[in-house]
């Protein structure tokens, strides 16, 4: 069963793209690196560092020092009735830790065809406005308001 505790990593470039994945499992359903922690005791960093490695392919450790940053920002939300067979019974809400991820212009992106079909670059407010979940495109706008100030 899931654990109701995950984490969204928002890959972002310097010239202020943000990477875009779309899910296997439902068409057109854009996302930032998603995904829950495998057991209670998982650190969400490590965490983080995982579904980035898994969904991508980008391996965090070979990336400067500080590229990984905690955004120090969480939400609840209720997880979707189709999905909440995934979890023990009564499990509705799930809180998300937002962490953002600075990669190399040129990083290659290596796709899980498992969970994910097809992946893009896009100026972040335009990656905002694609996400399906309106809290992916609060995590990119917090991202680079952050950044501006």
């Amino acid at each position: 069963m899931k654990i109701p505790v995950s984490v969204l990593v928002v890959i972002y470039k310097s010239n202020g793209e943000v990477l875009l994945i779309e899910r296997a499992d439902r068409e057109n359903f854009w996302q930032s690196v998603t995904g829950s922690i495998d057991f209670a005791s998982e650190d969400l960093r490590q965490a983080a560092i995982r579904e980035v490695q898994e969904e991508t392919g980008i391996d965090v450790h070979k990336l400067s020092p500080g590229a990984l940053q905690d955004m120090h920002h969480h939400i609840e939300y209720e997880i979707y009735p189709q999905w909440r067979f995934k979890y023990e019974d009564g499990v509705i809400k799930n809180t998300e830790h937002w962490f953002s991820l600075k990669v190399p212009d040129d990083v290659a992106i290596r796709l899980s065809p498992r969970e994910h079909i097809a992946y893009q670059w896009l100026p972040f407010a335009t990656a905002a406005a694609k996400c399906f979940s309106p809290s992916n495109g609060q995590a990119i706008l917090r991202l680079f308001s952050s950044k501006a100030s």
